[in-house]
Order: structure tokens, then C-alpha cells, then sequence
């Protein structure tokens, strides 16, 4: 499996580990997880858990545009160490703003957003580069 691709995977994987801190949020705001109406109980979380709610549903709106950046460049044919860089440096990104949200760092935050957006795009038009 190519750089890339394992990229995606680890892209995915960030969803789900994004949802661990919101998780011990709603158990700490109610003293339980409430599994029948989680929406509900996530609508009340402030501060923290607001954030990483915030930082958890964003992992699934950047997730698409990556994925498809990165199944552009690969249907394509385009390759090397520009696509696999973007691939990497989008997934550092996502990390970063995963912390930057949690430490309520909102300038950096947004910097690193904008970093694997521009990722994301860049990959799409790799195959012009």
C-alpha cells in the first residue's frame, strides 16, 4: 500500500481517536456516558468538551476532501515525493489541530487548518504540477 494511502488510514483513524476525549467529557458532565441520546448530552458540553466535539466533527469534514486529493493524484498516475509529502504533511496537520483545539489555541488552530486544506487542494491538482 502506497504512503498515501496509508495516509488515509491514518486520516480515518484520527475520526475515531478525535472521539475518545469527547467521550470522557460526557461521562465527566454527567457522571455517565449517555449512550441512548449521546446528541443530546453533547449538546450540553462547554469549555473542553465542547472543543473537542468541535475538533472531532471537523476530522470528518476535512477527511473527504483529503481522500479524494489523494485518490486524484493516485488514478492519475501522479506520484512521488511531492504527493507522498502533501499526504504526510496533511496528517501532521490534522494532528496539530487536534491538539491546538483541545489547548484552545484558536489562531494556531486555524493556521494549521488551513495547512491541510491547502493539502488537500495541492493534491487535487497534482496532476497538473
Amino acid at each position: 500500500m502506497s504512503l498515501p494511502f496509508w495516509c488515509i488510514f491514518i486520516s480515518a483513524l484520527l475520526i475515531f481517536l478525535a472521539k475518545a476525549p469527547v467521550a470522557r467529557a460526557m461521562q465527566q458532565e454527567a457522571g455517565a456516558y449517555d449512550n441512548r441520546l449521546p446528541r443530546n448530552q453533547q449538546a450540553r458540553l462547554t469549555g473542553f468538551g465542547a472543543r473537542a466535539l468541535a475538533a472531532h466533527l471537523n476530522s470528518f469534514e476535512a477527511f473527504p476532501l483529503f481522500a479524494v486529493g489523494v485518490l486524484m493524484a493516485h488514478v492519475s498516475d501522479t506520484q512521488g515525493p511531492w504527493v507522498d509529502g502533501l499526504a504526510v504533511l496533511f496528517v501532521i496537520a490534522r494532528v496539530l489541530y487536534l491538539l491546538c483545539y483541545w489547548a484552545d489555541w484558536h489562531w494556531q488552530r486555524s493556521l494549521v487548518w488551513g495547512v491541510g486544506l491547502l493539502c488537500s487542494l495541492l493534491l487535487m491538482l497534482s496532476p497538473l504540477l
